[in-house]
């Protein structure tokens, strides 16, 4: 029944049929089970295993190397190869790709457990009334049309609607759900509001949220996936998993390679067919082959297989350099997501704020010697552990607070007049609340003013164990005095009060509004010697200064505290009672600020980031939060910048893409507008984080670029998000930023790394089959130089240190490319160097090396045909290892000290030195032993087709590879002091990759 809050009371019972007094009978209960299904969260079927596994292959690349693969293993079927020789490359290569595809599945699998989560949120019981008799059942039994019985701690176990009060009161926390700071009154009455938000239906208790105050029963409306949990649930289900900036950019990248690798492969072949009937190939038919065979060499050349691997490792070294920092991180990408990041949107309770209303102000008459003047004291501390002081208008700590008569008389006040509990919890280390958040703040507040007649008391009661500390003050004052009748808060009177006995003194303490308790107030306690003097009107109108400056000025939470001796021997309290009294003072309390959110939103500023608040709470609460923070001083008013969720879906189309662009704050909103708001970010090519710690924060979380959840949220949020802030800081978010764009950067001078290194592996071959020499290199080596050779030192790249300035620069473009056109162009000329250099070691074996043939070049040309015609030489040399050897070492060499040059994008070796990266020195000098190793240990050597090099050999390789750092720096060099031609060459083509003007969402 989804408009239960907009019918009568009796139009819902006659709804279901059934009478309040005596409930659903067990027939009603069966066809109600059937109509509406059980109240459980249903268990949402998980991704099957091999469904996960199949998902990671599901890339064009990766694709490109199975076809590879297959290809390679049949043509050496079709040569007559068997054993290892015939299964080396295909196996390499799946092995590859099935470590790429474990780290993807582990991944994803932990995104399933949000759902989980969720059902920790539904109650266990309820007391239901049925066949005219209430009994206590397991809440997943409820059906609509069951009246069920809350009261002060329970868990509503289901969306109901209030049909009758059982107490003056009942209020509910239903944070959780809507994000409001306080608590929220419940009524009977209709609510008649068009596009009412959770927050306007306050006839209707919702599932998971907690009652703090008061009794009363309600019918059950909805069960199961049709309460409000139920469509959190549903809107993390449609929430599809975006791809990261990187991610985006990285298959653009591997398409355009594809279409790249495609097109020289089959140039390859169209260029060589006139040597398919050479009679070295023994028919077309084997040419054809032969050529294909070097075509595919071609594709796992051009392929950098370890791209998926080194990027994978790069961000996990990131992710615990970030958990350093006190931010965990669950999903790998979003690292290099928070680099990208234009738009933070936090929630505003629990994350800018600590959720644990607190006692801020205290105002009393300090004195009537020298006319009326009014005592402002203020309170430190921010959540419910019972640690900070009180200190005077002129910031004088109070040694003693309860020497003072009003503070003390305040503390009894709080103590006895309330009906909360705090309890400290060991597991979570943490001070928690039973009951009404306002309530536990004055709680709190008696502990913070203490006992009297004790100088050391601050200093004992830090003796004592937490557990012991949590309530020792109030139950002090509850030890003193004992309760003898409470009359509860009302509506109508705005005010509690409680009849306490001591010594055979009766006295009765109230607190409620300020205008309620001061309009019943005759007298007033004096501070300073503890005398009661008559309320003057010009004490009155002081106090109601004080007040309206708490509350409005302020926006503070007012409540004022009374006492009154009543007659010996009074048992009972009745509504006349509450008149007459004497005032002790006024207290402001607020859901506080974290102390460290206002340099963090101005070090996001600074960084080009835009922080909207984004809140279930109103909108003059959210605005003065935001004052009170102190980062948005800047602005004179809040108007085209602060909007409630109703106020924005009215405007018209055009108006909503300007105030999406200019929004700071979000108000009274309920889940599926955080997520309608990211979406609409989205769409604006926006690179959105949201921030969060509740239930009805988790779609929202998952929907975003990256979710944020705070360590003290809910196991929903966590697991809906990407990163955990561990310490709640809203400040970890910046140096995350931070990270995540040293990592970007890093991962950019890895990835070029692979670049020119592969492009130098595909010109290698391209121009061996151009001038009709052997191959330079087979596929085997070619996966050793790739996998291993260029992995160790990318992964190494990635410990590059941060740039000094990383956060004083405008967040990139989620379009930027990772590769443009002037830095294509550098790399080319690299790529071509390596792959010319490759070629030059294979030909110097042959025709200049002491060990070689000495051939001249036009018979290395025509070395197919050298079985046919007469040779002083064998035609076995053009089998042997050597010359391989030779060019695979220099393509190793030669990568080497280009990964020397990816210390910096443009900045010289002389101002960077090596040395500034031991991790890649270190990752150089073990690739070098690698290489070392299959060189001269047999087994690997006779693998991989190698053999040992002498001393003039390895001269040779050092030779030919060295000159790479020289073109390099000339390059550089170009870029630092030649923008204007770098300018011009992107003026005219801006980006040789493909990218994406718009954001597909």
């Amino acid at each position: 029944m989804e408009d239960a809050y907009a019918r009568s009371v009796s139009d819902v019972l006659e709804f279901f049929a059934v009478d309040a007094t005596k409930g659903l009978k067990d027939s009603q209960v069966a066809e109600h089970g059937r109509l509406y299904g059980k109240n459980v969260l249903p268990q949402e079927e998980s991704t099957p295993f091999w469904r996960l596994v199949l998902k990671q292959f599901d890339d064009l690349l990766v694709k490109i190397l199975i076809a590879a693969a297959i290809v390679s293993f049949f043509l050496a079927l079709a040569n007559g190869e068997t054993g290892l020789t015939a299964f080396l490359e295909p196996s390499v290569i799946l092995m590859i790709l099935a470590a790429n595809a474990a780290v993807g599945v582990i991944t994803e699998t932990n995104a399933e457990k949000a759902l989980e989560e969720l059902r920790a949120y539904q109650a266990d019981v309820a007391t239901v009334m049925r066949n005219g008799c209430f009994s206590i059942l397991p809440a997943a039994d409820l059906v609509p049309g069951d009246i069920v019985e809350v009261s002060v701690g329970c868990k509503v176990p289901a969306d109901m609607r209030m049909i009758e009060m059982l107490s003056d009161q009942l209020r509910v926390d239903q944070a959780i759900l809507t994000g409001e700071s306080s608590s929220v009154e419940k009524e009977l009455e209709t609510t008649n509001v068009t596009n009412a938000v959770y927050q306007d239906k306050t006839n209707i208790l919702f599932s998971g949220t907690v009652v703090v105050a008061g009794r009363a029963r309600a019918v059950v409306v909805g069960v199961g996936s049709n309460t409000a949990m139920g469509s959190i649930r549903d809107s993390m289900l449609k929430t599809e998993d975006e791809a990261t900036p990187l991610k985006k950019k990285l298959d653009e990248f591997g398409t355009f390679l594809a279409k790249v690798i495609a097109g020289i492969c089959v140039l390859v072949w169209i260029v060589n067919i006139g040597h398919f009937r050479d009679p070295a190939h023994g028919g077309f038919l084997q040419g054809a082959i032969h050529y294909f065979k070097i075509a595919v060499a071609l594709a796992v050349a051009a392929i950098p297989e370890g791209l998926p691997a080194v990027v994978t490792t790069c961000l996990a070294l990131g992710t615990k350099r970030m958990a350093r920092l006190n931010a965990i991180v669950r999903s790998l990408p979003s690292v290099e997501t928070l680099g990208c990041t234009t738009v933070i949107c936090s929630d505003k309770t629990g994350t800018l704020t600590t959720n644990m209303m607190s006692v801020s102000k205290i105002c009393v008459l300090h004195s009537i010697n020298h006319g009326p003047v009014a005592a402002e004291y203020g309170v430190t501390g921010t959540t419910y552990a019972p640690e900070g002081v009180l200190f005077d208008n002129t910031g004088t700590q109070l040694e003693i607070p309860a020497q003072f008569h009003c503070l003390l008389h305040i503390a009894m006040c709080s103590a006895l007049c309330n009906e909360s509990i705090i309890q400290y919890n060991p597991e979570k280390k943490s001070y928690e609340k039973i009951g009404e958040s306002t309530e536990v703040a004055l709680r709190v507040l008696a502990e913070k003013i203490g006992l009297p007649g004790f100088d050391t008391m601050p200093s004992a009661l830090d003796m004592l164990t937490k557990h012991e500390r949590a309530s020792y003050c109030n139950h002090y004052w509850e030890d003193q005095f004992k309760k003898v009748s409470l009359l509860e808060f009302s509506r109508d009177r705005k005010m509690m009060s409680v009849l306490c006995n001591r010594k055979h003194i009766e006295i009765m303490f109230s607190k409620g509004a300020p205008e309620s308790i001061l309009s019943r107030c005759t007298s007033i306690l004096c501070n300073d010697n503890g005398s009661t003097v008559p309320l003057t009107s010009d004490i009155r109108a002081e106090i109601e200064s004080k007040f309206h400056s708490f509350a409005g000025k302020e926006t503070l939470r007012c409540l004022a505290l009374a006492l009154k001796r009543m007659p010996p021997g009074q048992q009972a309290l009745s509504f006349d009672d509450e008149k007459d009294l004497t005032f002790i003072g006024l207290v402001g309390m607020l859901d506080p600020p974290r102390e460290e959110v206002r340099n963090a939103i101005l070090s996001c500023m600074t960084a080009g980031i835009r922080v909207i608040v984004v809140t279930g709470d109103n909108k003059t609460t959210a605005e003065s939060l935001c004052r009170r923070i102190g980062a948005f001083d800047h602005l004179d008013d809040f108007t085209g910048l602060s909007y409630t969720a109703s106020e924005f879906e009215k405007l018209p189309a055009s108006q909503k893409t300007v105030a999406l662009q200019r929004m700071m704050l979000f108000t009274r909103v309920e889940p599926s507008h955080k997520r309608m708001l990211v979406e609409a970010l989205q769409h604006q090519n926006e690179v959105v984080a949201m921030t969060g710690d509740g239930v009805n924060d988790a779609p929202a979380l998952k929907k975003a670029d990256i979710g944020i959840a705070m360590g003290s949220g809910t196991a929903v949020a966590k697991s809906a998000s990407d990163m955990v802030l561990a310490d709640d800081n809203f400040a970890t978010i910046v140096a995350a930023v931070a990270e995540g764009r040293a990592i970007y950067n890093n991962t950019k001078q890895f990835i070029r790394y692979m670049i020119s290194s592969n492009i130098g592996e595909v010109v290698c071959i391209f121009v061996a089959a151009l001038l009709g020499i052997p191959d330079t290199l087979v596929p085997v080596q070619l996966l050793w130089v790739n996998l291993v050779t260029d992995g160790l030192p990318a992964t190494a790249i990635g410990f590059n240190k941060q740039d000094s300035d990383v956060m004083k620069a405008k967040p990139r473009k989620v379009n930027e490319a990772v590769v443009t056109g002037w830095l294509f162009f550098r790399y080319l000329v690299i790529g071509v160097y390596v792959g010319l250099a490759t070629v030059a070691g294979f030909v110097w074996w042959f025709l200049y090396s002491d060990n070689g043939p000495k051939l001249p070049y036009t018979e290395l040309m025509n070395f197919d045909s050298c079985s046919t015609r007469e040779t002083n030489y064998p035609c076995t040399v053009f089998s042997d290892r050597h010359p391989s050897t030779v060019s695979m070492t220099v393509l190793v060499v030669v990568e080497m000290f280009n990964a020397l040059n990816n210390l910096s994008e443009n900045q010289s070796l002389l101002v960077i030195p090596p040395w500034s990266n031991l991790w890649l020195l270190g990752s150089i000098v073990l690739t070098m032993l690698l290489h070392i190793l299959i060189l001269y240990v047999e087994p690997l050597s006779i693998l991989f087709s190698v053999s040992p090099l002498s001393w003039t050999e390895w001269t040779v390789v050092l030779y030919l590879s060295f000159p790479v750092i020289i073109i390099d720096e000339i390059l550089k060099f170009v870029s630092r002091n030649y923008n204007g031609i770098r300018f011009n060459f992107r003026f005219r083509r801006m980006d040789l990759l493909p990218k994406r003007e718009v954001r597909d969402k």
